[in-house]
């Protein structure tokens, strides 16, 4: 990895030292020939004609709700910044999810301003330009375009994304100079948050990330179709993960995993979370993202992973699969009864049903089975009472699904949770059974058994459609599919 030239003075980081500094020659290796022979010389590259982004309309309509909500306040939504990963190196990008949301727009260190009028407000985005080829920007900062790639320019931005762009680097002064009611989502950008201190309150800023969270319950029809994007990649992805899992027995759950992100980057953006590649004892650990134990033929496999789309939607999946290709009559016995409570959860997923339903309908199932097993006493009412199955269920059956994998999560109880559901809302219905290890209350032939089955269910207006039901589910379905993928 190649290193970008520094300053003899690394103390002065401000851009305006930076210049400066180039200007008067204080990089080693910089002669005053050289710097002034890489201002020219270079062909104009400006795009024209662009046309709009794919969700220009959704996003323009999502910036009206807004709006509406708040008039008079001015509204500041940052991007974020570059993370430093170790030393001089960053971890890949990725926009915050109310950014994104409003803008469509990806690129670091962006900010959406909403300045109120008197209709209304007007919507400005702040983005940093090309980079100036006068001063030397391009090729001697390290976020440079000769060192990162090439940028859109403000222009070029506006015509991708239908809002006036400026200059991102006059936005903290302006923000200082501002008068009136302000609001910002916080975390994202250190620097617009010092510019706002004394304008801005927790509280008011809260209300914000909130209305935000809740607006994204109800999916538009771009939403959909890129969660059924997501989807489809990620049961390509699994289709890999099985042809490979000789390979992954004779090395380890990382190579699971990385079959599996090399789908994501090829059909996406990324991964929507830490793949889980949990194998044998490792499926009772709810998020094992180490994925470094062994693979072994006649334990589970314990898949939970989900490709994240280009325009940041994520698919959350899981299927727990015999290693082997064949279930073991009580692996068969665990899976069917999980199996079997995510088809009740399933069916109660439908418009004017209360959020919670799918949740009781999955644990309901679950309970009866440990009754059943004489793995805790009855009657199945006492137990569900008194919430004895949750030693082996843990986790609730599922949550909203969307630019985050966990979508939705500043919504308030009453918006959330405590609603009703209706159309153009995603969820994920996930029940599961864990059997620890070290549980010494359960026979030891179940230990160090996990199973979860896990789909991305959107609510229809007169039921729900499974988005991910191109991955089979069934026990025998399960085995059939493998076996097909291996030849």
């Amino acid at each position: 990895m190649a290193e970008e030239l520094t300053p003899e003075t690394p103390e002065e980081t401000t851009e305006e030292q930076a210049i400066k500094q180039r200007k008067n020659g204080l990089y080693p290796g910089v002669s005053d020939e050289l710097a002034e022979n890489m201002k020219s010389g270079w062909a104009d590259t400006e795009l024209h004609g662009l046309e709009p982004i794919a969700q220009a309309d959704k996003t323009a309509a999502r910036r009206a709700a807004l709006s509406a909500r708040f008039p008079g306040e001015r509204l500041v939504i940052p991007a974020g910044n570059l993370k430093t990963r170790s030393n001089d190196t960053e971890y890949a990008f990725r926009a915050s999810t109310e950014y994104a949301y409003l803008t469509g727009d990806q690129t670091q260190d962006g900010v959406l301003v909403l300045e109120p009028t008197a209709d209304g407000h007007e919507a400005t985005l702040y983005l940093l330009p090309r980079s100036d080829r006068e001063n030397g920007e391009f090729w001697l900062d390290g976020q440079g375009e000769l060192w990162v790639g090439r940028r859109h320019s403000l222009t070029e931005a506006e015509q991708l994304l239908g809002v006036p762009a400026k200059d991102v680097r006059e936005l903290a002064g302006a923000l200082r100079e501002a008068t009136g009611p302000v609001r910002n989502v916080r975390g994202h950008d250190a620097g617009i948050e010092a510019a706002l201190t004394d304008k801005v309150t927790a509280e008011r800023d809260e209300e914000l990330r909130v209305y935000l969270s809740e607006a994204r319950l109800i999916k538009d029809s771009f939403e959909i179709s890129e969660l059924e994007k997501a989807c489809a990649s990620t049961a390509r992805g699994f289709e890999d993960v099985v042809k490979v899992l000789d390979k992954a027995e004779a090395t380890s759950e990382r190579y699971i995993e990385g079959t599996f992100f090399l789908r994501a980057r090829v059909e996406g953006n990324d991964i929507g979370y830490g793949s889980i590649c949990a194998a044998g004892p490792h499926a009772t650990t709810l998020h094992w993202v180490r994925n470094d134990g062994d693979v072994r033929s006649g334990d589970l496999l314990l898949l939970d992973a989900g490709v994240e789309t280009n325009e940041l939607y994520t698919a959350d999946i899981t299927r727990t699969l015999p290693i082997n290709g064949r279930y073991t009559e009580l692996q068969r016995k665990i899976y069917d009864a999980v199996y079997e409570a995510q088809e009740a959860g399933i069916a109660a997923v439908k418009p004017g049903a209360a959020y919670r339903d799918f949740h009781d309908a999955a644990q309901r199932v679950l309970a009866e089975k440990l009754v059943e097993w004489g793995l805790v006493e009855g009657p199945v009412e006492r137990v569900l009472e008194l919430g004895l199955q949750r030693r082996w269920t843990l986790h609730g059956t599922g949550h909203m699904l969307g630019m985050d994998v966990h979508d939705c999560a500043a919504a308030r109880t009453e918006a959330y949770v405590d609603t009703t559901l209706a159309p153009g809302m995603c969820l994920t219905v996930e029940p599961g059974l864990y059997f620890q290890a070290d549980d010494l209350t359960v026979p030891e032939e179940y230990r160090g058994i996990g199973v979860r089955i896990e789909d991305d269910i959107l609510v229809t207006e007169d039921g729900n459609r499974n988005l991910s039901d191109a991955l089979p589910r069934r026990s025998d379905e399960v085995e059939a599919w493998m076996a097909a993928l291996k030849g």
